[in-house]
Formats: structure tokens, C-alpha cells, sequence
């Protein structure tokens, strides 16, 4: 379905703009608070039903004008990498017939058919990184508003690809970097843009070190023939099944995650980006520094990574497992730190969530969930659109190739670019994909 056939929902929600009095509109104000009829309800499916996947799909379950109506995921069940959970698109189904007493709902092993319903009017995308890009493309190409998890992709082309079809289809699309919709890390943003710290000259970006250990049973099987291996793996190579690199640690191998760097880069760099003001911006020189190799058999990302860049103005970031978990932002009058539960400054009045910082204030979020339907209904861009979570991962794709030439990157952020280096262009421009799955 084409966005020049607007779904029942989205044409409530435009018409909700010009017709006030309309009565089947639920206000803003009031939803999730107020019983809502079914019919008035946002449809929504969820792709990967893994524990990240069942995560986000609980908070959706409980807001009242939600009607979960679909999981998809390759496996029926799993036991989620060993965490002692049921988990896959059978327990997925089940939990949502347990919160609305019916029957189970509907359920798919191929995200194709489930993007494909007329009667759905969004689609969570939980799944492995390498699937983000096609299943979020697959949602936006048949009219769906999309909430995916970070990193936003995989791949920087497939970011490219998903930001642009965003735009084209007038989509509503939300990242799952929720730390832009918690109130202490707006409040840390609102300081350095007001200009309480002074001019920043420096920025210290603290995400977890990697494994050098496997995390399971690192026995290697041949699932080639398995359709639900099959499925899983996608358009990442068909390596031999590993358990200890399966489901919630395929995060660790570079054929499905970016390992810590880029499992994490979404959410504390994002935040690094919305204090500088550049969502729309970037680097300008990016080098990656002290990467080590794995020691696990299973896990090729690195344990321990820097990634320094430069941006406009002379300002110097550092990204990477050598620095604090968090986000330190050093201006030429003193400092904040904010992480999650927590922020520190150089005067610890800044810190109080009542201090007044000055006239900026940043995007206000209720709740990133909660965020993402009401764009749903009045069509407003949610908090964290799927370019804003492109250009925050995008240093720590420009990184990686950093650290596989073994020289430090320009980048042209407006015309997100590499300058002066054929070699590196090459590369960030890549998207190894196996057959039959084509970026399109």
C-alpha cells in the first residue's frame, strides 16, 4: 500500500487537523488514560520477537489506544540465548491475547506478509541490525509509520536509503534511542545550548567495553537448510549456526551488529549530537584509535575501541569504552555529565531538573512510546527521526573504516561524504548483501 492510500488511521489523524469536532478523535491529552474503542485504536505489528522486541511491544500494550495485532519473527519459540525466557512469535501472540483477553493474535515467520495487511497502521522492527534497513523499507513502501531500535541500521548506505524513504512517504518514524525522550539527559542538552558551560571545546562520549570471551556454547552446526536459520540470517552471510552468537549476542559479530560501538553509539553519542546541535550535521574528521581484536572464537567486534573526531568550531569529541559511560560535555566556564539516573556538573546547581538554563529548550517527549503515537495521530515528527539516528551512528561507521585503513577520515557532513580518499568512499558506500536481498 502506497502513502497515496492513506490507511483509515492516517486519514483520521490528517483530518483530526481541520476537523476539531470531530468524535471520534481521542485528544492528545487524554490518551492512554481514557478507554479507547477498538475502532479507534492505532494498529500496530512488531518484527522480531526476541527479548528486545518483547520489550518494546509491552510498553506499546500498555498504552490504551493501541491494538497489537501481529508478531512476526523466523522462530515460533526460542529460549532468547539462553535468559530462560519464552521467547519468538508464538509467545509474542500469546502475551498480547493475555493483555486484551482474546484468542492469540496473528502471527508470521516472513515480515513481507505482515507489512503487507491493509489493517495495520505501524510496524515496531526489533530485529537484528542487519534486518533494520529491509524491514523498516518493506514497512515505509507499504504505507506503515515505523518505530525501530538502534542503531537506526546496519550498513551507512541502508541509513541513507531509510532516512530518504522516510521523507518520501511522509512517514512517522521514531528511533529507539530513548534517552531523548528521559527528562534528566533533556535537561544536560538544554544546559549546553543555552550556553550556561560557555562555548564547548570538548565532548567525552563513554560507551561499554566489548567481550573477549563467548557468551554460550561456541560448537558450530550446519543450519544451512534450516528455513528459520535461513530467515534469521537474511541478507548477512550464511555462517554456521553458533549459539553463543545467536539470539541477543549476534551483537558481537560484525555480520549482524557493530558490536558495543555501534549497539551503544545511538544512544549516548545521540545525545552528544543534540547538545552540539547537529541532527542534521556531523564531523568533519574522524580517527579511530587503540582497537583490539576479540579473543573469543565467536566475536569479531572489538573489546575496546576509541573513535576521536572533530567538528565545526574546533570542537574535539571522543567516542569509545575509554571514557566514562556517559556523556561529558566541556565548555570554556565548566562542565556537565549526564548518564542514565544520574548528572553531575561543575556547578551542582545546574544539575537540579527546576534550574532554569535560559529561552532554548529542547523537543519535550512525554514518553518515547507515547511520543511515536501521537505523531501517529497529529502527524508531528517524533523525537528521534530516522536521519537524526542516521548522523548520530555515523561516526562510528566512519570509525570502522578508520580502523580498517589505519588512517584518520575527512568527512563532508552536509554532503555526508568522505573527502580526498577513493579507498574509504569505497567502502563506506558498501552493502554486502546475500542473495536474494538487494538494498531497494
Amino acid at each position: 500500500m502506497k502513502k497515496t492510500q492513506l490507511s483509515r488511521r492516517r486519514f483520521l489523524g490528517t483530518t483530526a487537523l481541520t476537523a476539531v469536532a470531530a468524535p471520534t478523535i481521542v485528544p492528545g491529552s487524554v490518551l492512554g488514560r481514557a478507554k479507547v474503542a477498538p475502532s479507534n485504536r492505532i494498529t500496530v505489528g512488531l518484527i522480531g520477537s526476541g527479548s528486545r522486541g518483547t520489550g518494546v511491544m509491552g510498553s506499546f500494550l500498555r498504552e490504551a489506544d493501541v491494538q497489537m495485532i501481529a508478531t512476526c519473527d523466523p522462530y515460533e519459540t526460542h529460549d532468547g540465548g539462553g535468559r530462560n525466557r519464552k521467547l519468538g512469535r508464538k509467545p509474542a501472540a500469546e502475551a498480547v491475547g493475555k493483555k486484551y483477553g482474546t484468542k492469540p493474535c496473528n502471527t508470521y515467520d516472513d515480515f513481507r506478509k505482515l507489512c503487507a495487511r491493509k489493517d495495520l497502521d505501524a510496524v515496531i522492527v526489533a530485529t537484528p541490525d542487519h534486518w533494520h534497513a529491509l524491514q523498516t523499507l518493506e514497512a515505509l513502501q507499504n504505507g506503515k509509520d515505523v518505530y525501530c531500535e538502534k542503531p537506526v541500521t546496519h550498513f551507512f548506505s541502508e541509513g541513507q536509503a531509510v532516512y530518504r524513504e522516510a521523507a518520501k512517504q511522509k512517514a512517522i518514524f521514531q528511533t529507539g534511542s530513548q534517552q531523548r525522550s528521559d527528562r534528566r539527559f533533556r535537561h544536560a542538552v538544554e544546559v549546553v545550548l543555552n550556553g550556561v558551560i560557555g562555548k564547548v571545546k570538548e565532548v567525552q562520549v563513554g560507551l561499554p567495553t566489548g567481550h573477549d570471551k563467548d557468551r554460550g556454547d561456541s560448537t558450530e552446526h550446519d543450519y544451512s537448510k534450516h528455513a528459520d536459520y535461513q530467515m534469521w540470517t537474511g541478507p548477512a552471510p550464511l555462517l554456521p549456526y553458533v549459539a553463543a552468537r545467536h539470539h541477543w549476542n549476534w551483537r558481537w559479530h560484525l555480520a549482524y551488529g557493530g558490536g558495543q560501538l555501534m549497539d551503544w553509539i545511538g544512544h549516548h553519542n545521540d545525545i552528544c549530537h543534540w547538545a552540539l546541535g547537529e541532527d542534521k550535521g556531523g564531523p568533519t574528521r574522524v580517527e579511530a584509535k587503540n582497537f583490539t581484536k576479540s579473543k573469543a572464537k565467536s566475536y569479531d567486534s572489538p573489546p575496546r575501541y576509541e573513535v576521536h573526531c572533530e567538528y565545526a568550531g574546533g570542537i574535539k569529541t571522543s567516542i569509545g569504552s575509554h571514557n566514562r559511560m556517559g556523556v561529558k560535555v566541556i565548555g570554556e566556564d565548566g562542565w556537565v555529565y549526564v548518564t542514565r539516573g544520574r548528572m553531575e556538573a561543575s556547578n551542582p546547581a545546574w544539575t537540579k531538573l527546576d534550574f532554569n538554563a535560559g529561552k532554548i529548550k529542547a523537543y519535550s517527549s512525554p514518553g518515547h512510546t507515547r511520543n511515536f503515537l501521537d505523531g501517529v495521530k497529529n502527524r508531528k515528527q517524533a523525537i528521534c527521526p530516522a536521519e537524526t539516528a542516521h548522523r548520530s551512528i555515523t561516526p562510528g561507521h566512519l570509525g570502522y573504516i578508520s580502523n580498517a585503513l589505519g588512517r584518520a577520515l575527512k568527512w563532508d557532513p552536509k554532503r555526508e561524504q568522505i573527502i580526498g580518499d577513493k579507498e574509504a568512499s569505497a567502502l563506506i558506500n558498501k552493502s554486502d548483501y546475500r542473495k536474494p536481498w538487494v538494498l531497494g
